[in-house]
């Protein structure tokens, strides 16, 4: 009889953990020829004028520029955007890399994106094939694929509910449903405790701290590359302190080369959580 492998998933925040900076960044915004520190500045005071949500706010100014610029926000013109945003060192080979590691230990692993960014600039993306879902904010598109509307806006408090989606296998955005229904936690397909989240700012707070709670594993990560601004903490500093307030598990720059502190992290914890189910099975 073959041996059952472990289920692990993993979740990753994208901006700042899988590639740098805002995807909007990388070529959305400078194609509408705006200055990207106004647009965010913009996004910040329609917020704090009608009191709204953040992301509603900067998914609505990303359709009125392009309307003002007469360009067309298309589902093409979003995937054509995710060809180009380039990640952090080791991203691209790093899951073919871990899903290998994980299953010569008896393992399959189920990779999520959980993101404030747009779900469809990161179907663009080269790495979109390895997620089993993105769980990111979204439009509503017309008859002819032209953004008209946001459809769903994820921020740091609503990540967590992508996580419960995880823990019980509900593999949609919408159904509400499955999701507030009552499921005892053996039956649950994806136990917390076998379940990494990995990010690297204050919009991952929530999300870390669910995890690390549930009994899971919480990585936080940051740009090795990006310089200190004076008279700030360093990025460093920042995952430091989810470390020390018991925010976080681990920390590391977010560096996917195989030989980098990060996927040694990654690796154990895989190895820990097989050791684990393994030695659960002398209970039955």
């Amino acid at each position: 009889m073959a041996k059952q492998l472990v289920q692990i998933a993993i979740s990753y925040d994208f901006d700042g953990t899988l590639a740098p900076g805002n995807m909007q960044e990388h070529s959305f915004i400078p194609e509408l020829k705006i200055n990207v520190p106004d647009f965010w500045a913009e996004t910040k005071r329609i917020a704090k004028e009608h009191d709204m949500n953040e992301i509603l706010a900067y998914m609505q100014l990303m359709l009125k520029k392009g309307r003002e610029k007469d360009i067309k926000i298309s589902k093409q013109a979003f995937k054509d955007h995710g060809k180009g945003i380039k990640f952090f060192n080791g991203v691209e080979d790093y899951f073919d890399v871990i899903n290998a590691y994980a299953k010569a230990r008896g393992a399959h692993i189920d990779h999520y994106i959980i993101s404030s960014g747009l779900r469809d600039i990161l179907q663009g993306t080269s790495i979109a094939k390895h997620f089993k879902m993105m769980y990111a904010s979204g439009y509503k598109f017309d008859q002819h694929d032209v953004a008209e509307w946001p459809a769903l806006a994820v921020d740091y408090t609503t990540k967590t509910q992508y996580l419960f989606r995880i823990n019980k296998g509900i593999d949609n955005a919408y159904d509400n449903s499955k999701i507030n229904k009552y499921m005892h936690e053996d039956e649950r397909p994806m136990p917390f405790r076998n379940m990494i989240y990995i990010g690297d700012g204050e919009t991952d707070i929530p999300a870390m701290k669910m995890v690390k709670s549930q009994g899971g594993t919480s990585i936080a990560v940051y740009n090795p590359d990006k310089r200190k601004t004076r008279g700030k903490p360093s990025l460093r500093e920042l995952c430091q302190a989810l470390i020390e307030e018991d925010r976080a598990n681990y920390m590391a720059g977010a560096d996917y080369a195989d030989s980098s502190d990060l996927v040694k992290i990654i690796k154990l914890t895989i190895d820990r959580i097989v050791a684990f189910e393994q030695l659960n099975l002398f209970k039955k």
